[in-house]
């Protein structure tokens, strides 16, 4: 019986997956088990920040494999205070909460908003609805499912959770038009990723600060696939110069180690007390080390501004295939728009091609490593032209 005959007998068919079994990976290249070499512009849906195996990386996470592995949340660690010191002062909130998943850090973000309401304004106020945008995704628990703006998602597992509402993403009148006393938090993307690498405007995203700070409604930022440098700033939040209540962080954070994490401004950071949330998993030592090594090397001011080069760089490069009609996103998170091509279509050419790519809608998506060369970029866009021309 092969790998995936037995797979697919002891596991759940969850996921439309390709017939492919990565055994190992160096660098931003993937093996598959029959030793087929694979560049990869996906990283693990923006997971391995730093490619596959990144030594300074699997160093940290072996040390700690060797010294504890889990200790619960009824101790302190080193690595973990290590991690979250280290955290502060890369992005300027002095305070968080560790989980294991993006989901599981946006339901924690979410707890925080209605619990800030409730212990402010009291039960009676009823002051727990969130505005989310069409289009966002946060998650596939049922909390984050009912955030979640786009009705694809709203289907089997009612009832949904009450609680929400959405409004048009860079249409401030319609967000407007949605709040009321009711309303505790404004939920957003910086770039809507699972919704197609749509980068929301300025002018809105300034118009929704401005709303919120007014009514005294938390603004949380949804960072799981923006955050750690995807972008080209460590958070998205920078180059639109604001600064949210709560920011949600995941995916490369930890360069393949689950992990989640929410951050809380001033306002926010006293909200959760003791017994009010917890986590088994939470601040993991092996998630703390294999962040703090991710963090240590992409926080970089030069390594950041690498980032942004590379983006400039694949979007020239993508300019000039005929197939592409633009590209969408920010940094190296990039959302292709095709002519005439059914982008699933040219995601499963791709693979047979030895290239890993994503997709988003109707786009193709590219989430390559952070630290990805030239060379590999030139490498996999060849394959990319090859197959749509």
């Amino acid at each position: 019986m092969s790998t995936i005959e037995r797979f697919n007998e002891h596991v759940m068919s969850t996921y439309g997956r390709y017939p492919l079994v990565l055994e190992k990976g160096q660098g931003r290249s993937a093996v598959s088990e029959d030793g087929r070499e694979y560049i990869d512009f996906g990283s693990g849906i923006g997971t391995n920040s730093l490619g596959y195996c990144d030594e300074d990386w699997a160093d940290a996470v072996c040390k700690q494999a060797r010294a504890v592995q889990h200790t619960s949340n009824y101790y302190y660690t080193k690595v973990q205070a290590d991690f979250a010191a280290k955290l502060s002062e890369v992005t300027g909130y002095d305070k968080m909460f560790f989980g294991n998943s993006g989901a599981e850090a946006n339901e924690c973000a979410i707890k925080i908003a209605r619990k800030y309401s409730f212990d402010k304004y009291g039960r009676d106020a009823k002051r727990y609805n969130i505005i989310t945008l069409v289009n966002s995704f946060h998650g596939r628990t049922l909390a984050t499912l009912s955030a979640t703006g786009q009705d694809t998602f709203h289907n089997y597992f009612f009832p949904f959770l009450e609680g929400f509402i959405y409004a048009e993403a860079n249409n401030i009148d319609d967000l407007r038009s949605k709040i009321d006393n009711t309303v505790c938090a404004v939920m957003i993307e910086f770039v809507q990723g699972e919704g197609g690498v749509n980068p929301l405007d300025k002018s809105f995203v300034d118009g929704v600060f401005e709303i919120c700070a007014e009514k005294d409604i938390l603004v949380i930022a949804d960072e799981v696939q923006t955050g750690a440098g995807r972008t080209g700033t460590f958070l998205t939040s920078e180059q639109y110069g604001v600064k949210p209540n709560i920011t949600t962080l995941a995916k490369g954070v930890a360069g393949g180690v689950p992990v989640g994490i929410c951050l809380a401004d001033e306002k926010c950071s006293g909200v959760l007390t003791k017994g009010t949330h917890g986590s088994t998993f939470g601040g993991n030592p092996l998630a703390c080390a294999g962040g703090l090594a991710v963090v240590n090397k992409v926080s970089g001011k030069d390594f950041l501004g690498e980032i942004k080069e590379k983006g400039e760089y694949f979007r020239k490069k993508l300019g000039e295939m005929s197939e592409v009609e633009g590209v969408d996103g920010l940094g190296l998170m990039l959302g292709i728009r095709l002519k005439t091509k059914d982008a699933s279509e040219v995601c499963g050419k791709c693979f047979e091609n030895g290239l890993l790519v994503l997709t988003a809608k109707n786009k193709l998506r590219l989430l390559p490593p952070l630290n990805i060369t030239y060379d590999e970029i030139d490498r996999g866009l060849e394959i990319l032209r090859r197959v749509m021309e």
